[in-house]
């Protein structure tokens, strides 16, 4: 009886390096290579992303192929004529690769966060399944990598979530990176003004990184506060006035032009509030009041839409600028 070693011509080589990490896998150029590479800044580090996606999903697929065709001889291996050595050096190889599977989904950020999903999820489990009450193995399971840093501390996170990579500080520094650089690529058509601003904060950090011209606790500190402003959305000076994130993008996308359109005057306070901030209150309003249902998509109530904020703005250019924010934030 003939058995094939289990489908590996689908993987990339098996290297085993001593390292600091003993026994976890230490393919770190497999990782490099199937992620983005070195971190980088705008669009040269979005491109790298996006030419090692293949590698990535290749990977994953080969990984299934391997699992699935160990399983599948796993019980016939030493009537197949296998010495145990040789089974478990199988076993091991299954174990390795399904580790550098999560390692590369963690440094990509292609974990999926099952916060989104929790209210359904929890209604269709108290409709249609009984069970005893459950066993929380750990109070952040389904939490992304964001979250879990602004709940639990970046050190706490790193503990919790990239256990794995335990000695490597530049494997977790650029899992971290990558995971607030996939926010802000998410959440930018929704505010771009201030994730352009995050994005900046993001490339000025990891330059320094890079440059060794902070300690590594530094470093740990202000990525830590980029996370959290990242997933929070808004800045620490964000106004009062502002509740919601629409109201929240209109404001951080008008106060660097109000002033200048309005001629050349600095923003100054009027009534408590800014000009930006009076300007983004009243379009807010505006749209809310005059925007018809389903206008999404359907020219003639996009036009419905934009006359309202031309009526607050009185320039169709800035009419035209913020349109595509109007359109990504989901309250209108």
């Amino acid at each position: 009886m003939e058995v094939k070693e289990v489908d590996a011509k689908y993987l990339v080589a098996m290297r085993q390096r001593p390292t600091e990490l003993g026994a976890l896998p230490d393919d770190w150029d497999v990782i490099e290579l199937a992620t983005c590479g070195t971190i980088q800044s705008g669009i040269a580090k979005n491109a790298n992303a996006a030419l090692r996606e293949p590698h990535r999903v290749a990977l994953y697929k080969g990984v299934v192929a391997l699992v699935r065709a160990y399983a599948n001889l796993a019980d016939e291996l030493e009537a197949g004529g296998y010495t145990p050595a040789q089974i478990e050096n199988f076993k091991s190889l299954q174990k390795h690769y399904l580790n550098l599977r999560e390692i590369i989904r963690k440094a990509a950020g292609e974990t999926l966060d099952l916060k989104p999903y929790e209210a359904d999820m929890r209604h269709l489990i108290d409709t249609y399944i009984e069970a005893q009450a459950p066993r929380k193995i750990s109070p952040f399971d389904g939490i992304g990598l964001l979250d879990l840093i602004v709940k639990t501390g970046i050190a706490d996170a790193i503990a919790e979530r990239l256990a794995d990579m335990k000695g490597n500080k530049e494997s977790i520094a650029e899992t971290i990176e990558n995971n607030v650089r996939s926010k802000i690529l998410k959440e930018q058509l929704t505010d771009p003004a201030y994730f352009a601003k995050m994005s900046a904060l993001l490339d000025e950090i990891i330059r320094l990184r890079k440059e060794k011209a902070i300690e590594y606790e530094d470093y740990l500190a202000r990525i830590a506060d980029v996370a959290r402003k990242v997933s929070a959305g808004k800045a620490d000076d964000t106004p009062v006035q502002l509740k919601t994130a629409g109201q929240l993008a209109l404001y951080n996308n008008l106060k660097d032009h109000v002033a200048a359109d309005a001629a050349q005057e600095p923003e100054a306070p009027y009534a408590g509030k800014t000009v930006a901030l009076d300007a983004a209150l009243k379009l807010d309003a505006a749209i809310k009041a005059k925007r018809p249902d389903g206008w999404r998509g359907v020219v003639a109530r996009e036009q419905m839409v934009k006359q309202a904020m031309f009526d607050v703005l009185q320039d169709i250019r800035q009419v035209n600028r913020l349109f595509p924010i109007v359109f990504a934030q989901k309250e209108y």
